[in-house]
């Protein structure tokens, strides 16, 4: 999701396309930028032979492949070094250059129904390519249970080309309590990113879907309406996400209480800022004052980026010792133990599913 800089773009984006977008091609010196993600070479790792039902006691090296889990997260983490540049990319969405290939409605575990946009002669052998995205959208419900895909109502092929957006998640246009998911067919091939991407999304739908973040209607209805906006953030009193006002015991709510709080005010005046130069700037400066307390640059772009990204180190990662506030951000899904249940759930699919 690219960072919201006004009210009313946070109305727009937030509510209409809160999209988290993966960027990709960083120098092959370091990691990529994570927006959510980019792309690195796959081998061949035998899957590891996991119970079906899996206690939540056994150590964390004998309830995933670590091989698998280790590469996913060093290649989606950001080893950055102050002053090493003058502005970090955290990222934005060209939607000039972004083009729908096909939507498909979801049903369960099943797309159909396939709307078929119009595309550039360059492009129609991708969508000729049905096959392929049923492939995305099976390793998608591979890694991702059922039960917590429920308000997934539609799913999206597109592209920006090689190296840019890797995939988002939005409100549909007709409802806001479903949502969508979007995955660019050019950069799905290489798997240590995709899967950390698909993760990353799935956390916002677990944090920001109805149950969690029940969503506004006026907002919904008027989302160029700044003074709607206005009026329902300041009706809200708990975190105040874009699409409505988090429930008090919500996860992100409770995120934002303990690891927010403090910074939230500084972060969103910097947040306000319109010029775009001026933006980057002070949003570099805010990652590099308060680094130790983020996993990744792009956390810094939005709470509920910070809580994805962290949801999905919480996935793949070991469990810290909680030294810094970046580690006890991942400590902090230890305490739900539906989540961890999740946890183990998507590593044990990653394990079985994870391409050979």
């Amino acid at each position: 999701m690219p960072p919201i800089k006004t009210l009313l773009a946070l109305s727009v984006i937030l509510v209409l396309s809160l999209a988290c977008v993966t960027l990709l091609g960083a120098p092959a010196s370091q990691p990529p930028t994570y927006v959510p993600q980019p792309l690195s070479e796959i081998t061949q790792i035998p899957a590891a032979e996991i119970p079906t039902e899996i206690p939540t006691e056994i150590p964390d090296e004998f309830l995933s492949c670590p091989v698998i889990t280790q590469r996913i997260i060093e290649a989606n983490s950001t080893v950055l070094v102050e002053g090493e540049s003058e502005t970090m990319d955290f990222g934005a969405r060209d939607e000039d250059n972004t083009t729908y290939i096909v939507t498909y409605l979801v049903s369960g575990n099943e797309i159909n129904d396939p709307s078929f946009e119009s595309v550039s002669a360059d492009l129609q052998d991708e969508q000729d390519d049905t096959a392929a995205h049923q492939k995305l959208w099976e390793y998608f419900t591979n890694l991702i249970p059922l039960e917590g895909r429920q308000d997934l109502a539609e799913f999206s092929v597109m592209t920006d080309g090689q190296d840019n957006v890797l995939a988002a998640v939005a409100q549909t246009y007709n409802d806001p309590a479903l949502w969508g998911l979007e995955v660019d067919i050019a950069d799905s091939q290489e798997y240590d990113y995709l899967s950390y991407t698909l993760v990353h999304e799935f956390a916002h739908l677990l944090t920001l879907g109805p149950d969690q973040v029940p969503p506004s209607e006026a907002i919904f209805n008027n989302p160029e309406d700044n003074d709607v906006y206005l009026n329902e953030v300041s009706a809200c009193p708990n975190f105040f996400p874009g699409e409505g006002c988090s429930n008090s015991d919500s996860y992100i709510n409770q995120f934002y209480d303990r690891f927010w709080r403090d910074i939230y005010e500084e972060w969103d005046a910097i947040n306000l800022e319109e010029n775009d130069d001026k933006y980057y700037e002070r949003l570099d400066e805010f990652y590099y004052n308060y680094q130790d307390q983020f996993l990744t640059d792009y956390a810094v772009t939005h709470p509920a980026e910070d809580i994805a990204e962290s949801f999905s180190f919480f996935v793949f990662g070991e469990k810290p010792a909680g030294d810094t506030i970046a580690e006890q951000k991942i400590l902090f899904f230890y305490n739900y133990p539906e989540l961890v249940d999740l946890r183990l759930n998507i590593l044990n699919n990653l394990c079985v599913s994870f391409p050979q």
